[in-house]
């Protein structure tokens, strides 16, 4: 299988700025109001409507199942919500370029629907605790630091971890019915019906159908067949007829459509204008659970997933782009920072929601951009009221497009060059997997490259040579 599949892998030196997390230093002619506003208009374009369509419904299966829980289980205000992530949206498209998700943090939210006595001011505190401390590593330049020593297998394993993970809750979806506000399986999900298992198996076999296995240059193995020119035009034609198919945007509207007809009396319960927005009282009581129970777990998922992974995969994606680990980690922060105060769920970005953009055709900041201005319309517009729409949108459906984003994620760990690379990504990801979460599989995958590394270490060379050798 050609390397050049799905997810194209930068082959730029360690020491470019996408690859060190450097950004360089912006000129003062670059800082102009006319090449921001140049540079901002760059970043939305569209490289194709359909596509960037397609692609910003690519992380959909990650986003309406985790906030519609915490709207039902801890009274999330889902206006707030909307408005404030559309905007995370629009901004973070403006100033990177590419599909960059903003998805719920996904720890605090499992510790808020686990835990009885965890409000929604315990997630709005450990939201604000988790952004501050993002936010200072990015500032003071610690998080560029952490970027060049963290070896590339190990950040590879997380990768694989997160989107087997991803793909493993995508089937617990499709083939069981879901109890979002108690975060569990209640039973088989029945074959027939509108949020049937032969739906979403229809489903994810048209994105099948559409958009193969990733592979952009499919259409160019036709012209090893020698014979008939016109069968291989035709051919060629009505393939690309079928790849250009927005399948994700498709389904999504499927489910929307299908969401009416199961509860029609959600669409007469509309209440037309914005949810109002409060300043959250944040008790010291409040401050000290959010910290304790919310932001602990959930600072290794920020820093390697949301802040790591995704500039990792950027560079991938698009070596051309400049995504810093310390711009993201900034970013992240005042996301937060932000919206928290207002009752807007704690976001991040992630590599999964980017795999699954990409995946679904998403090459542009547009992309995202559409999505949060689609989100901040349904937030102006209805408000919280969208909840009981939501409620009825088939589970099986999300599980599909969570699915495939989880899927193209893993794909990224396909790129290691020797076997010794692939044991530390494994392990990483086993532990990762079947232990405590993605903490302590980056530190067993830290701790098992150093033992590699000292096993070929010479005996006049000195130990900084590690990590010369793995970031040169």
């Amino acid at each position: 299988m050609s390397q050049t599949q799905q997810i194209p892998h930068s082959q730029a030196p360690e020491n470019q700025s996408g690859a060190t997390g450097r950004a360089p230093a912006p000129s003062l002619v670059s800082l102009s109001p006319a090449n921001v506003v140049q540079k901002v208009k760059s970043n939305l374009v569209f490289r194709s409507k359909w596509a960037e369509l397609n692609g910003a419904m690519g992380d959909l299966g990650t986003y309406i199942p985790i906030v519609l829980a915490l709207t039902l289980a801890k009274d999330l205000n889902l206006g707030t919500t909307l408005i404030f992530t559309g905007v995370y949206n629009i901004i973070t498209g403006a100033i990177y370029g590419v599909p960059m998700p903003v998805q719920p943090m996904k720890s605090i939210a499992a510790v808020a629907i686990s835990n009885p006595g965890f409000s929604i001011t315990e997630v709005m505190a450990a939201g604000i605790c988790t952004a501050a401390v993002l936010f200072a590593l990015g500032v003071t330049g610690l998080m560029r630091l952490v970027y060049k020593l963290i070896p590339l297998p190990v950040v590879r394993g997380i990768q694989l971890a997160q989107g087997l993970s991803f793909a493993m809750t995508a089937v617990k979806y499709i083939r069981n019915v879901q109890n979002f506000p108690k975060s569990k399986s209640v039973g088989n999900r029945p074959w027939l019906g509108l949020d049937g298992l032969l739906l979403a198996l229809v489903c994810a076999c048209f994105v099948i159908i559409i958009n193969g296995a990733g592979d952009e240059n499919e259409a160019g193995e036709a012209n090893t067949d020698t014979s008939g020119e016109d069968r291989r035009r035709k051919g060629k034609g009505f393939r690309k007829i079928v790849a250009s198919l927005p399948s994700a945007f498709i389904i999504f509207l499927l489910g929307v459509i299908l969401a009416i007809i199961r509860g029609p009396k959600a669409v007469k319960g509309f209440k037309f204008g914005p949810s109002s927005i409060q300043v959250v009282k944040i008790s010291k009581h409040a401050w000290k659970e959010g910290f304790v129970k919310g932001t602990i777990p959930q600072l290794p998922l920020s820093i390697l997933n949301s802040v790591i992974a995704v500039c990792k995969l950027s560079t991938d994606l698009f070596p051309e782009k400049d995504v810093s680990a310390t711009s993201v980690s900034v970013t992240v922060g005042l996301m937060n920072l932000t919206g928290c105060w207002f009752g807007a769920m704690p976001c991040c970005h992630g590599a999964g929601g980017l795999a699954g953009q990409y995946k679904f055709g998403g090459r542009s900041g547009g992309c995202v951009a559409l999505v949060g201005a689609a989100k901040l319309g349904l937030g102006l517009v209805l408000g919280s009221s969208l909840v009981k729409i939501l409620d009825q949108f088939p589970v099986g459906v999300l599980g599909v497009l969570l699915l495939f984003a989880g899927v193209e994620l893993a794909m990224c760990s396909r790129d290691m060059g020797s076997k010794e690379e692939s044991f530390v990504m494994i392990l990483c990801t086993a532990v990762s997997l079947v232990g405590s979460g993605a903490a302590l599989g980056f530190v067993c995958g830290i701790v098992v490259h150093l033992l590699l590394k000292l096993r070929k270490l010479g005996p006049r060379q000195p130990i900084s040579m590690i990590w010369m050798h793995e970031n040169p």
